[in-house]
């Protein structure tokens, strides 16, 4: 951040707001000598900020506590952080469905709401698809639009920074799409957009199965299969945001598409068609044999290419989510096979979260964006580089 001067008081006084409200929100309730002891503030300095905070509407005094005896003299003021000051969202756009969640500053949902929309349907209607979902939550939890501070996007593709989509397969009319731009209009805060294998791997870095882990792999399991990762605790995008498009690896020289290979008919299945998928696996289960013959195929292709992953990252844990995570038999294979090819085996685990990854993990996007900007915290995951 560099010398502080005395010739800019303005980035001073920012400074000390950040420090004090990080405080706040770290404690339910505070006095003013306790907020001075925790920041290293002096106390004038302290009640000055504290004033200003409360004029914005992001603090409050609490009542007084007349529950217990009564000591003279004057109690101290208590205050607190008013995470209901603002609000955030986190949305999926996915292929069958998009979907919404809403939280307050401090991250507490609040409400979700989902809504399904064909796999073929364009990209304005998928769009208005999106639009109409945020309403409806919105007018069901009783928050007003102007209060959201931030959104964050969970979209398939390869993305800019600025939310346009380099290139995307899964979604008709998406490559091209000004995403960021589009969603900006119907919002008046910062739209924050990513890829959605990236945001499922923070969801579940901040609250599923790689909590407290800092190097994961992620892998949105499908027939078009992606991957996010954590690498030191930060999100890896890669250079021109294409890190972990496992879905490509095909390429290269292994010509059998994932679709070819779930196919119990000899003719490809769609990739965007879960129903055809999902009735390959109940065959399985009920013991088709062809059907288990494709399975096995397709659960082979995907532990190579998360081995192709494995090898380049070195990850303490690999996720598995997606609709293969609900997939009887997944993890043994999946294990067996790292441990065949990779040098140091990682643990194996199912989201947590299931569906609800990518919604999660684009709130979580929003959150760290509100973070840097009142709290100055530092160091978020998602932050870009």
């Amino acid at each position: 951040m560099g010398q502080l001067t005395g010739g800019d008081p303005s980035l001073l006084r920012r400074i000390n707001s950040a420090v004090v409200l990080h405080a706040l929100r770290g404690a339910d309730l505070a006095t003013l000598t306790e907020i001075t002891r925790v920041t290293g503030l002096s106390r004038p300095t302290v009640e000055g900020v504290v004033e200003g905070l409360i004029e914005a509407g992001l603090v409050v005094e609490s009542a007084a506590d007349d529950s217990g005896a009564r000591r003279q003299g004057r109690p101290a003021r208590k205050f607190r952080f008013r995470a209901e000051a603002g609000h955030l969202l986190g949305l999926e756009i996915g292929p069958h469905r998009v979907a919404a969640v809403l939280s307050d500053l401090d991250g507490k949902v609040l409400g979700t709401a989902s809504k399904d929309v064909s796999e073929d349907a364009p990209a304005d209607d998928r769009l208005e698809r999106l639009r109409t979902t945020v309403a409806d939550l919105l007018r069901r939890a009783g928050i007003a639009r102007n209060t959201l501070r931030a959104v964050g996007v969970g979209s398939p593709g390869i993305l800019e920074a600025d939310g346009a989509v380099r290139l995307s397969t899964a979604l008709p009319e998406w490559t091209g799409l000004q995403l960021g731009e589009r969603l900006r209009r119907s919002f008046r805060c910062p739209v924050l957009v990513e890829n959605d294998a990236n945001a499922a791997a923070v969801a579940e870095h901040w609250k599923g199965a790689a909590a407290g882990i800092d190097d994961v792999v992620f892998v949105l399991a499908g027939l078009s299969p992606g991957a996010g990762s954590l690498i030191g605790g930060r999100l890896h995008r890669g250079f021109g945001g294409a890190a972990g498009e496992i879905g490509a690896l095909h390429l290269l020289g292994r010509e059998v598409t994932p679709e070819t290979l779930l196919s119990t008919t000899g003719e490809p299945l769609h990739p965007l068609d879960e129903q055809a998928v999902a009735a390959v696996f109940a065959h399985a289960k009920e013991g088709d044999a062809r059907a288990m013959a494709a399975v096995e195929r397709f659960i082979q292709r995907l532990v190579h290419d998360v081995a192709a992953l494995v090898l380049a990252l070195d990850p303490e844990l690999v996720v598995v989510g997606g609709w293969a995570a609900g997939l009887d038999g997944v993890l043994a294979p999946l294990h067996r096979e790292l441990a065949r090819y990779c040098l140091r085996p990682p643990r194996v685990a199912l989201s947590l979260l299931g569906e609800a990854a990518v919604a999660t993990g684009a709130l979580r996007l929003a959150l760290d964006h509100v973070e840097e900007q009142l709290f100055a915290v530092e160091g978020t995951v998602t932050a870009r580089r």
